[in-house]
């Protein structure tokens, strides 16, 4: 794989449920999507999240494990059920989520092994989700000030009802980088004042306004924008043929961040995440397996 250095522990915390599509159940939850795409490039990952004693939290365990991520940080509660979303795709491959709640995942605690977790991370996923319920998101809240020196990665999820203007402008601040998707960002800056069609504008408003060095932007299949360093990077996308949607921004943004914190320029990590990103949207689910010729077959495709 293309990465200067793999030596970099992940951290993702967050939900861990099963996408169900009619009668077929798939793994998923954003946090989780992020880390298994970062294990399969062989970095260090653990997840922070909780399911239930039921089926289908032995079954998330199980393949985490599987998938060499480290899942010490993942709780049993016995009181609430492994969470579900149920997803519907239209006809263009867009998702749509009703989220059941509660699940064990709105009820993360902090412990010991999670804290120990947090302090030996090198980059920590989060995402706005996780704060719909007052447990997870304490313990988000706590774990993003116990290591000030890790890389934290606001992964903006914007669900209906599960989010409002001051939480997400909290949840920026503590971020080192956001990823968000074009409706997102426009939705958000335009709840803090800023009205503007313009993308460049909204991303250097919502660095200045948060003090947030690093924001990246997905457009579907138009590719991705992204400030870092304080240069703007554009990247058009490759053309492929959708099955869903579903996963694939999170597999961008994996590959995105692992890319750039394994000192890789800021053009080849969004060539490298922008490839991965359309192979998993070509396929269906969250977790594709993907091989290395796939991405390198894309990325000999002169843009």
């Amino acid at each position: 794989m293309m990465f200067q250095n793999k030596n970099i522990n992940a951290v993702s915390f967050g939900e861990v449920l099963f996408d169900v599509f009619g009668t077929e159940k798939k793994i998923g939850g954003a946090p989780l999507n992020l880390a298994l795409r970062m294990a399969s490039f062989g970095f260090p990952v653990a997840m922070i999240s909780a399911v239930g004693d039921d089926e289908d939290g032995k079954v998330i365990y199980g393949y985490s494990k599987a998938n060499h991520v480290d899942i010490s940080g993942m709780m049993t509660n016995p009181d609430y059920e492994t969470g579900t979303v149920q997803v519907t795709i239209n006809e263009r491959g867009s998702a749509t989520y009703e989220i059941k709640f509660p699940s064990a995942w709105d009820f993360i605690e902090a412990n010991e092994i999670t804290s120990s977790i947090v302090e030996n991370a090198d980059v920590f996923f989060y995402g706005s989700l996780i704060c719909r319920n007052e447990v997870s998101q304490k313990t988000l809240f706590n774990l993003l000030k116990s290591n000030l020196k890790m890389f934290k990665v606001f992964d903006v999820n914007l669900r209906k009802p599960f989010y409002n203007i001051e939480l997400i402008e909290r949840l920026m601040v503590k971020a080192d980088f956001i990823k968000f998707n074009d409706e997102e960002i426009l939705e958000i800056a335009s709840g803090l004042g800023f009205n503007s069609d313009d993308l460049e504008e909204n991303i250097r408003f919502i660095s200045q306004k948060t003090n947030t060095p690093s924001i990246c932007v997905t457009l579907g299949k138009h590719g991705s924008i992204m400030l870092w360093e304080r240069k703007m990077y554009r990247h058009s996308g490759y053309p492929v043929e959708v099955s869903d949607t579903v996963g694939a921004g999170d597999s961008f943004l994996a590959s995105l961040i692992a890319q750039l914190l394994s000192n890789n320029k800021p053009e080849d990590a969004m060539d490298f995440a922008s490839a991965v990103g359309a192979i998993v949207a070509s396929k269906q689910g969250a977790n594709p397996i993907i091989n290395q010729s796939e991405i390198d077959k894309l990325l000999s495709v002169v843009k």
